[in-house]
């Protein structure tokens, strides 16, 4: 199993408390941190403006200028945004953002996409909010756009969404055939139809029955379109606490519950971290937690993406996984 780890950049309320003009210096050393070691194969952000779960003026900060600022400061993780809306740029101008992040990167950008989700930003920022239908088909015609961009360092579609006419992307990326492409959500009927037919990684359920059936559907839409299943990577995102006690899980869960209530107050705030970690399978002690990621694993997941909710203020729960999990499961 391979292993990513979310920066905190203040969606999910996970830099409260320390000042705008700190945050950056938090982030980029956390970025570093992980891209020092060998444990994590990658860093992923989020492609959000509002904070989750509801809109604060807390920051958000964007994530492709975070992409190219990880780009420049560290050497070997890979970079990912779990995961860029399409329609929040046009998908000739990201081709183009990406390949020039790619070049920062000396070539280790991923390309999270999907649909988009989260209403009142779109509203806010203008955007609309079209249908689902509409999303996600501008979601299949943006990656066409991207893979020809990438690969050819042009790009034309006359498409229901998106018209572009010879768009040039030079120079392309540094990565040969252009950048993974990683398709998120587990629409059943468009989102893994589209994940079929252009990705090289998925991204949904880490329930293991959801992520049993969404695998299945997966397969059997690889087969209608002839694409080769085995070579789709399946990864899952996962809340993480660890502790080496279930006590002290339940600290270190009290301790997010208390960061949250002055937003959300104290009754949603519980009701949120229970929605959120109670059926985590990485939450728990090293061992149960490596007895519920091996039952996934045996499912087919290849990838695990952590967000650790306590990275920019508590490292130590990190350095328990990387200690006694990483190495029971890679």
């Amino acid at each position: 199993m391979r292993f990513g780890i979310f920066v905190p950049q203040g969606w999910r309320l996970d830099l409260v408390g320390i000042e705008p003009a700190d945050q950056w210096a938090v982030m980029r050393d956390l970025a570093q941190r992980f891209d020092a070691g060998t444990d994590w194969e990658s860093i992923w952000v989020y492609d959000h403006f509002h904070t989750v779960p509801i809109p604060t003026d807390e920051a958000t900060h964007e994530a492709w200028t975070l992409m190219s600022a990880f780009a420049a400061t560290t050497s070997r993780v890979r970079l990912g945004q779990m995961c860029t809306a399409v329609s929040y740029r046009n998908p000739a101008y990201l081709a183009k953002v990406a390949a020039t992040v790619d070049i920062i990167s000396g070539g280790r950008v991923e390309m999270g996409i999907g649909g988009g989700w989260y209403e009142h930003e779109w509203r806010a920022y203008g955007y609309g909010f079209p249908s689902a239908g509409e999303r996600l088909g501008r979601l299949d015609e943006g990656v066409q756009i991207f893979r020809q961009a990438w690969q050819t360092g042009r790009a034309t579609l006359d498409g229901k969404y998106y018209q572009v006419d010879d768009a040039i992307v030079h120079p392309r990326p540094l990565q040969e055939n252009g950048i993974p492409i990683w398709v998120a959500g587990g629409g059943e009927k468009k989102t893994l139809r589209i994940a079929a037919k252009y990705a090289d990684y998925t991204n949904f359920s880490g329930e293991p029955e959801e992520f049993a059936r969404k695998s299945e559907i997966l397969r059997t839409h690889c087969a209608e379109v002839g694409t080769d299943f085995a070579a789709i990577t399946r990864s899952s995102n996962f809340n993480a606490v660890v502790g080496t006690t279930e006590t002290e899980v339940q600290e270190r869960l009290s301790a997010i519950i208390d960061r949250l209530t002055p937003y959300l107050g104290p009754d949603d705030a519980k009701a949120r971290v229970h929605e959120q970690y109670a059926n985590s399978a990485a939450v728990g002690t090293p061992e149960q937690i490596v007895e519920r990621l091996t039952a996934i694993k045996d499912l087919g997941l290849d990838y695990a993406i952590l967000n650790f909710p306590e990275a920019a203020y508590d490292t130590s729960g990190i350095e328990l996984f990387e200690r006694e999990v990483i190495p029971a499961l890679r």
